[in-house]
């Protein structure tokens, strides 16, 4: 069975000595994220993952949910109870805001909470996941009323949430939707229509199910400006907060996937459900996006999450099999063979998931920590900087992470050789259960055309500007840091790369738009490893600034050295190939006529 133990003291060092948790004591619930605080609330989560989730994983992935006549969906064998565990030990509503029951405490920790939980179970963790997304649109778009109603409970995880886009004729192009909505005397509205590929949209986890769908009141306007968000329950729920009759809401059928099978993925059909208005009409996108742009960053926390948990195993496994001699002469000469570990391209392979990993995790990190800015500052020009940062790295976050979560898992399974196409090892479902990431919450390159098309030149390229600043302020003050220049040089090199990509899309974007489509998956990869370059340099600082102190822990914090070396060596070259793909154009990618293919 694989195996799993959750990264608390790499976490750890990116809160504490690369991210400076302490530095942010002036921000609402920060000073209750004390060492201790943040120590126990990472460590019970390990403790839960590795001890309740990660024994689950392959009962989820081979049971799968069980859909019934009547419309009601059972999860795998053990799921009841561990989501009982969710909820006693207030797992959902880490950063919550108290007033609505949660704890309030750092959005980072959420976020490192949830990359455990996923990489032990991922299609368990989805339940949970999505309701922290329900709850994220709720509170910023959603009346007093609904919240008092709703939230708490849902915060505490009793009830549960979902969002509802899809519909079978539409799912990138929302302006597309049928599902209608009709007001009601008393303010309430009846959504009538079909949506697929709801996530947890039924399941006998929770008491309540709490839909967010996206329908168009009758008369308004077409396309994306005439979609209104409303929040639809599964049971109605009376004044005094107790449950109702049923609502017109039933899931039609659930879909056998590739993975996740311990998610229900669901047909849900609303047959003159009654809901209520989330925001204003007609301007559901807005509201919906809030939730999108959260489910955008806890997808790419699955795709770093097994990226983790298929590179622990082959690390297991590399250390154990033994097959063949070094090149460079037997290492284990008292063995039969030595491991395989030993073996370069072997090598290759964990050293590539490892430094992708520790810099992912700090990416999401870093963001993480702009979005708790963004919510909580009091500082209206800090909110919209870190606003911007948000806009800006969530598609790449989403795009790359998960592009390079699922490569990895398939990396880390070649480990194994035939080992890992048996379902023995768990691999194989590592494999399937990564690739939905790259797909859902919008397909990767729907993410790039985002980056690109959008958040590039919103308010003149502001965000975007914000970030070279913020990296070329940084190479510059620490130009006379010898220690650093192996990492700062390569980062200086590709952050001009990333530059220079920039350019070409203004010189040659506006007046031939498919340059553009054509170059932004590659420039959302260079952005990427630019990004996580970055990453790595600020983590090799603060190695570098703990070793002469570092007693039982320089070895742990020179393999970061070593590792981050790789990075700059290895992995972040790949941006000079990524500029070249841009610069091509799209002259060769469009020059053939439809028929042709």
């Amino acid at each position: 069975m694989p195996i799993y133990k959750a990264p608390v003291d790499d976490a750890l060092f990116l809160l504490n000595d690369v991210f400076h948790l302490d530095h942010y004591g002036n921000l609402p619930g920060f000073s209750d994220a004390s060492p201790d605080v943040v120590d126990a609330v990472l460590r019970e989560a390990a403790k839960f993952s590795e001890e309740v989730l990660t024994p689950l994983n392959r009962v989820g992935d081979k049971e799968g949910c069980k859909w019934a006549a009547d419309g009601s969906v059972s999860t795998p064998t053990g799921f009841k109870d561990a989501y009982k565990q969710i909820v006693e030990g207030g797992w959902i509503g880490i950063s919550v805001p108290a007033e609505f029951r949660g704890q309030g405490l750092p959005a980072a920790l959420t976020e490192i909470v949830n990359e455990f939980f996923c990489s032990a179970n991922m299609a368990f963790a989805m339940y949970p996941g999505l309701t922290q997304g329900a709850i994220a649109a709720l509170l910023m778009h959603a009346s007093g009323e609904l919240k008092t109603k709703f939230l708490p409970k849902m915060v505490e995880g009793v009830w549960t949430g979902t969002m509802n886009l899809t519909e079978p004729h539409c799912g990138t192009d929302l302006g597309l939707l049928r599902s209608k909505a009709t007001k009601q005397a008393d303010g309430s509205y009846k959504i009538s229509g079909t949506k697929i590929f709801i996530s947890a949209g039924e399941h006998d986890l929770s008491e309540n199910i709490i839909h967010l769908v996206l329908a168009r009141i009758e008369g308004a306007p077409a396309g994306t400006k005439g979609i209104t968000l409303f929040l639809v329950p599964k049971f109605l729920v009376n004044d005094d907060g107790s449950l109702g009759a049923r609502n017109a809401v039933s899931c039609g059928s659930i879909e056998e996937k590739m993975g996740i099978h311990g998610n229900s993925t669901c047909v849900m059909n609303y047959d003159g459900a009654t809901g209520w208005l989330i925001g204003e009409e007609n301007r559901g996108l807005n509201a919906m996006f809030t939730m999108m742009n959260e489910a955008r960053l806890g997808v790419g926390v699955q795709g770093l999450a097994l990226s983790e948990v298929a590179y622990q195993n082959a690390v297991a496994y590399a250390k154990e099999r033994l097959q063949g001699r070094s090149i460079s002469g037997a290492k284990y000469p008292d063995k039969a063979a030595d491991p395989i570990i030993v073996h370069p391209d072997v090598r290759r392979i964990l050293m590539s998931i490892r430094a992708f990993n520790e810099a992912a995790r700090a990416l999401v990190m870093w963001t993480a920590l702009k979005s708790d800015i963004a919510h909580r500052s009091e500082d209206e020009k800090e909110r919209k900087s870190a606003d911007d940062h948000m806009g800006l790295l969530t598609p790449v976050i989403k795009g790359v992470l998960t592009d390079s979560g699922f490569a990895n898992a398939v990396l880390a399974q070649q480990v194994f050789g035939g080992h890992g196409y048996i379902a023995e090892h768990g691999m194989e479902q590592f494999v399937r259960d990564a690739r939905i990431a790259q797909i859902y919450e919008g397909a990767n390159g729907i993410q790039a055309l985002d980056l690109v098309g959008r958040k590039l030149g919103k308010d003149g390229g502001r965000a975007i500007l914000a970030f070279f600043n913020e990296v070329q302020t940084y190479l510059k003050e620490r130009v006379n840091n010898d220690a650093m220049n192996v990492y700062l040089k390569p980062l200086g090199q590709s952050l001009g790369h990333l530059q220079q990509a920039s350019m070409w899309f203004m010189q040659n974007a506006m007046v031939k738009p498919d340059n553009a489509g054509a170059g932004s998956y590659d420039y959302m990869h260079l952005f990427g490893l630019v990004a996580l370059g970055y990453m790595w340099c600020r983590i090799a600082e603060a190695a570098l600034a703990k070793l002469p102190k570092a007693n039982g822990s320089a070895a742990r914090l020179n393999a970061k050295l070593v590792t981050a070396r790789f990075f700059m060596e290895r992995m972040l070259p790949g941006t000079a190939t990524r500029l070249a793909r841009i610069e091509a154009g799209a002259g060769s990618t469009m020059e053939l006529a439809d028929d042709a293919f």
